[in-house]
């Protein structure tokens, strides 16, 4: 394995976690800690999505670069790293607004939370396991 194949598992591995720890783990168990309300968590939620995909565009872009310069990549993993980027791309132009004009809403008006989640938001999860699947893909050929 040549050295931007090695350089591109770690980063399809790092992203993967990131991803599963964040919007899997972290995101869901957020709001059953004591104290924490549905703008609160909304609240943390904005700030650690929008650093989230920052470093994820940031990995997408030196994935790119990598995929560019090195040879030796296989289709399944090019293809796997091309869903888990047409998955983000779509998360942040299309999906994110509409969450954040949902919670810019409840901010506003925390009395009045609506009872059930945006339609967005499941839409968001989707792209997650979209993504993930991508990522793990790419990772698993890379290294087969």
């Amino acid at each position: 394995m040549n050295g931007a194949l090695s350089a591109g598992v770690a980063l399809v591995f790092c992203w993967f976690g990131m991803v599963v720890a964040i919007s899997f783990i972290e995101a869901p168990l957020k709001f059953q800690a004591p104290g924490i309300t549905i703008p609160l968590g909304l609240g943390i939620g904005r700030l650690v999505f929008r650093a989230l995909n920052s470093v994820e565009s940031a990995l997408a872009v030196a994935l790119i670069v990598l995929a560019v310069v090195g040879d030796g990549w296989p289709s399944a993993a090019l293809a796997g790293l091309g869903v888990a980027i047409a998955a983000l791309g779509v998360q942040v132009v299309a999906v994110r607004p509409a969450l954040t004009r949902r919670s810019d809403a409840v901010l506003a008006d925390p009395e009045n939370v609506p009872a059930q989640r945006s339609h967005a938001h499941l839409v968001y999860v989707a792209f997650e396991v979209i993504k993930v699947a991508g990522l793990l893909t790419a990772g698993i050929a890379v290294l087969s």
